[in-house]
């Protein structure tokens, strides 16, 4: 039988225990619709737990916060110290079993044992995890520790949960120094052990968590920019010409306030390609610039660095800066990036897999759909390329999916530009790869293949040249001639600009002459397929049946087994007229083309995914109240539907996605969101990964 939990224990503090929680809660929530958090044992804070906040909100969990945990430190030594230690192994078991009865897995993590004072001398977790069976996943801290110091760890630790009577379910050893590292290997003994290295910027303050700690007025900035990594903080006490040979990337200036000459050389570095990228100016003394000063900075087209302001004096400002505590929230987009790319790097998540063996379920959430996408795109990484550099949301998707360690980026423009735009907004894709179209190497070989492909057409060498000066066409040459797997574009392009070199230059699968669109439609339980809501304005019976064909082989490609209804006005034979007609023969035609495809139409939404309405419509039908993939027969149908039912029933609307296409490019909408882009980058990688060992 597959365990039903796991219990998350840690022995010393900042030791990384949310890292290893984060990772686990992914790995789960791919497979299992309902998943619990709990923690046994929470600090005695004010405020709310944050690992369970945080696990609440980003993994959008369906439980209350008071289902969460059991007791405070405080209540549980009490209850110790009252010899009532039954009582409250009995009160945790019973709360567990709650919850266990109620989700498919429980994911617990224990308090580290460093919180619970001295007086209790036995291992806390442990003996909760002993009782409730939950197998045990220990992590150790090997900051600063020899190769010696973390084997003797973790042989000893091992030998605790032996005899304790828990099952080891594995070891991680997280903030390990690379030098120690490269000095080890994966196993000890037949307990997986996985070591994870230290990353500085996990380990470093956001502007946000010091404006928060410091109550800081916001002087100039954006939200978007509170998202920057405080490296190190910096009083600027020196003079301007002097200070400047001390800047350092990622520093946070501390200056008085009515220091004019600091502020705007601080102003002048984040300007500047010279000199490196400070995060943000706080200001001190209650001292804000004055009016002049202010007009120079609403002056600048981007001003992407904070200003912030506190009353407080200088020292005391830099002393409580240096004390804010580093923490990821829900809302830390790029440490969370980088966390999850840290543990997917680092563990074997297939032998994680392997030793949660439960049965799996047939629902499909929007968060078990992305997580999907993204280990789809990690087991065989692919080669992106991104022509719309100049979009600050490309820049940040490109940064989210490098540090998620799943896809290879190409970004086309000049390399300086780039990467001084991306520094200017705290970005780091140092691991893309930049190509300027307009002096690389490749531009003669793209221009000349075009130029063939073209040529019976009535293009010119001259055109040829012209075209391939488009970011687009030379983005969709670098897919055709294998220097990319695909091709992303639309979030400043129509989408006209993204297929028609597509159409020209990559062309069309065998036997598919219409490319189309798709939507993943993203509900509670499961993912349906819209298509086409996106390309084909009012196709033909032939072009529908293409469209149905070819998004029953997405659905395949994703993981779903298709069933396709072809939508109309009417079920089976009850209606009449040329839009009803159009459908009966597309339908007919799919079937004939492909009979491995289930499929049935003409029919109505209504029928095509409700079982009770499907008995009474069309009862015979295998596809009536099953369907999951709907074939709209027009644009404005399909289009507007997706809309009605993303906006009233909250669901997650993933596209459009192209198809029919030899390789793989893709459209965004213009008002795409960061997420969006990262969705679909992600999508066209599986895509591209279909393509192996199939001749273009």
């Amino acid at each position: 039988m597959g365990v039903k939990s796991l219990y998350i224990s840690s022995i010393e503090k900042a030791s990384g225990s949310l890292i290893v929680t984060m990772g686990m809660m992914e790995i789960l929530k791919r497979r299992l619709e309902r998943v619990a958090f709990f923690r046994p044992i929470i600090e005695d804070n004010e405020n709310r737990d944050h690992d369970i906040e945080f696990v609440l909100e980003k993994f959008d969990l369906d439980m209350r916060y008071s289902q969460s945990y059991g007791f405070t430190v405080h209540e549980a030594e009490a209850m110790i110290a009252e010899n009532k230690i039954n009582e409250l192994i009995e009160a945790l078991i019973d709360k567990f079993k709650k919850l266990e009865k109620k989700y498919d897995f429980v994911l617990i993590e224990g308090l580290n044992q460093a919180c619970f004072t001295q007086s209790i001398d036995f291992d806390i977790n442990l003996m909760i995890a002993k009782n409730i069976g939950s197998p045990v996943v220990v992590i150790l801290k090997g900051k600063d520790k020899t190769k010696k110091e973390v084997m003797d760890e973790i042989t000893i630790e091992s030998e605790v949960i032996k005899k304790s009577g828990c099952t080891h379910f594995a070891t991680f050893v997280n903030r390990m120094n690379e030098d120690v590292l490269a000095k080890l290997s994966n196993e000890i003994s037949n307990i997986p052990t996985y070591y994870l290295p230290e990353v500085l910027e996990l380990d470093n303050p956001t502007i946000n968590e010091i404006i928060k700690q410091l109550h800081c007025m916001l002087v100039v900035g954006e939200e978007k920019d509170f998202k920057r990594v405080v490296k190190q903080s910096k009083i600027a006490a020196m003079k301007l010409e002097n200070f400047l040979d001390h800047v350092e990337d990622g520093d946070l200036i501390i200056v008085p306030g009515d220091r004019a000459d600091i502020i705007i050389g601080s102003i002048s570095t984040i300007q500047s390609r010279n000199y490196p990228n400070i995060a943000g100016l706080l200001l001190t003394g209650g001292m804000t610039p004055n009016s002049a000063i202010r007009s120079l900075i609403e002056g600048f087209n981007e001003f992407p660095m904070p200003i912030l302001s506190v009353n407080d004096d200088t020292y005391t400002t830099a002393m409580k800066v240096n004390g804010v505590p580093a923490e990821i929230t829900a809302k830390s987009e790029r440490k969370i990036a980088l966390a999850q790319g840290l543990f997917s790097s680092n563990v074997d998540i297939k032998r994680i897999e392997e030793k949660i063996t439960t049965a799996s379920s047939q629902t499909i959430t929007p968060m078990m759909f992305e997580y999907n996408l993204f280990e789809r795109a990690r087991s065989n990484r692919k080669k992106i390329v991104l022509p719309e550099s100049e979009d600050e949301r490309i820049l940040r998707a490109t940064e989210i999916l490098l540090r998620r360690d799943v896809v290879d980026i190409i970004l086309l423009g000049k390399k300086e530009e780039i990467e001084h735009r991306s520094a200017s907004l705290g970005l780091d894709i140092s691991k893309a790869d930049i190509v300027c179209p307009c002096d690389s190497p490749l531009m003669d070989e793209f221009i000349d293949e075009f130029y063939k492909l073209r040529k019976k057409k009535g293009l010119t060498l001259d055109g040829a040249k012209d075209a391939m000066s488009h970011e687009t066409y030379f983005a969709t040459m670098m897919v055709h001639l294998g220097y990319a797997d695909g091709m992303v574009s639309g979030a400043i392009h129509t989408t006209g600009d993204t297929i028609r070199p597509a159409l020209q230059i990559i062309k069309t699968k065998p036997g598919i002459s219409t490319v189309s669109s798709i939507f993943f439609m993203c509900l509670d339980t499961k993912v349906l397929i819209y298509g086409d809501c996106a390309v084909n304005q009012d196709p033909n019976a032939n072009e529908l049946a293409q469209i149905a064909i070819s998004s029953s082989d997405t659905a395949k490609i994703f993981g779903i087994d298709p069933k396709v209804a072809m939508l109309s006005y009417s079920t089976g034979s009850s209606g009449q007229g040329d839009d009803v007609e159009k459908v009966r023969i597309a339908t007919s035609l799919v079937k004939k083309t492909r009979p491995d495809i289930l499929v049935d139409g003409p029919i109505q939404y209504d029928a095509a995914i409700d079982l009770k309405v499907a008995k009474k419509k069309l009862p015979n039908s295998e596809v009536a109240g099953r369907a999951n993939v709907f074939i709209f027969p027009d644009l404005n149908t399909g289009n507007n539907t997706y809309k009605a039912v993303q906006r009233s029933s909250g669901a997650v609307a993933i596209g459009p996605v192209l198809q029919g296409l030899k390789k793989p490019v893709n459209d965004l909408s213009r008002g795409c969101l960061v997420a969006d882009i990262v969705n679909t980058v992600a999508i066209t990688v599986i895509q591209a990964q279909e393509n192996d060992g199939v001749e273009s």
